[in-house]
Formats: structure tokens, C-alpha cells, sequence
């Protein structure tokens, strides 16, 4: 009976969305979302727990947990000295492999392949309120792609241009399961969340939208 209460998304078609990003949906299967998603509860477990980093004086909606290196704005340290001065947990090997397979998926060299070693996660969580505003992912030393997991509900996803917050963007929805791979001439690209979709989660997966994205500090 739960499927039948279930928002039924529209088809959302693999492809590249700009020169440089492209959207693959429904990759890891719903077993290894269901796994994930439990990694994601030890995570939050510390030792730095899930918290709101402030910018410019403004607390965030979207609460987050780093893996590898500790993202404060606006600089990466290994100790969460904005939280409780506690070193991070380490950058899981596994998702070295998941960030080359989806680089391998979206047609990168073998080379860029070979020597995509991410050593940053930055694990998003958001509640049905929780917004990510326009933004750039410039604070890494690297402009080596990103890669983004999402875990959870849906959410719409809005990719922009590099020049600025405003048009021209994209609005896709992304789904539990789908990777979004951008580098190359949109890797400073403009991207936020604007919206999440309560109750589209799979069983098992989350209740709430989580995005887990891999980086180069």
C-alpha cells in the first residue's frame, strides 16, 4: 500500500547537462543506498558531530558532517576548529572507487581516471525546510570534478553558469541513487538545492535528503 501514497517522479534521462556535467541517475542500487545511509548515521555520531556552518553570519539550513578534510568557511582543516577541535574521520577508500567509476561513466580519459584520488567529503543533510543557496565550490586547491551522491528524498537541484547566480541555469530533480559528476569548463559553475520533496525516499534509504559529494582539497 506505501507505493500507492508514494509522489511518482517523472523519467529523468542520463546525459550532459552542460559542457563538463552530466546527471546519472539510479546507479548504486537500493541495497547499497540502504548501506550508505548507515554509514551516514555513524558519521553523524562524531567524533564532529552534524552541524550548521555559519556564513557571513548567517547560520545554514543544510547541516553537514566532512569526511577527510573539514570545511569551514572558507578554508578545508583537518581539526573542526569552528565546531569542537576534534580531527575528522578518515576519507573512505570506497568512495575513491565510486568517484573513478563515475568519472569513467561520464566518458573521462583513462589518465583523469587513474589519478582522480578525492580525499574530501562533504556529506549534506536536509530537512523538508533546509535550502542550499548558489554558490561555487572554489575553496579546494584542486579543480579536479566533483562527484555528488544523493541518499534520500528528492530534490530539485539548480546548475548554473560560471559567471553568475543568474541565468542561465538548469533545474533537474535528483533522486536517491543519482551521482552528478561536473568539472571541466563547469567546475566553477553556480549550483544550490531549492526545494526537497518530502516522502519520495525509497524504503530504507532515508527520510530526508542527503547529498554526499567527493572533492579534492
Amino acid at each position: 500500500m506505501t507505493a500507492l501514497f508514494t509522489p511518482q517522479l517523472p523519467e529523468r534521462d542520463a546525459g550532459e547537462i552542460t559542457p563538463g556535467a552530466t546527471h546519472l541517475p539510479d546507479l548504486p542500487p537500493l541495497e547499497q543506498q540502504k548501506w550508505i545511509a548507515d554509514r551516514f548515521h555513524e558519521w553523524v555520531r562524531g567524533p564532529v558531530p552534524l552541524r550548521a556552518a555559519t556564513v557571513r553570519g548567517h547560520q545554514m539550513s543544510v547541516r553537514t558532517v566532512c569526511l577527510g578534510w573539514h570545511w569551514q568557511p572558507y578554508q578545508y582543516t583537518r581539526k573542526a576548529t569552528d565546531v569542537n577541535g576534534a580531527h575528522v574521520l578518515p576519507f573512505p577508500d570506497w568512495m575513491i572507487r565510486l568517484g573513478r567509476y563515475a568519472l569513467q561513466t561520464t566518458g573521462h580519459d583513462s589518465a583523469t581516471i587513474g589519478s582522480y584520488t578525492p580525499d574530501t567529503a562533504l556529506v549534506n543533510h536536509y530537512d523538508a525546510k533546509a535550502r542550499l543557496g548558489l554558490h561555487q565550490d572554489k575553496d579546494e586547491e584542486s579543480r579536479a570534478p566533483v562527484v555528488s551522491l544523493s541518499i534520500g528524498d528528492t530534490c530539485t537541484f539548480r546548475f548554473g553558469n560560471t559567471e553568475g547566480r543568474g541565468k542561465p541555469y538548469t533545474d533537474l530533480l535528483l533522486a536517491s541513487g543519482d551521482l552528478f559528476v561536473f568539472g571541466g569548463p563547469a567546475r566553477l559553475a553556480y549550483h544550490g538545492v531549492t526545494k526537497v520533496r518530502r516522502d519520495t525516499a525509497p524504503r530504507g534509504a532515508a527520510s530526508a535528503a542527503a547529498g554526499s559529494t567527493s572533492r579534492c582539497a
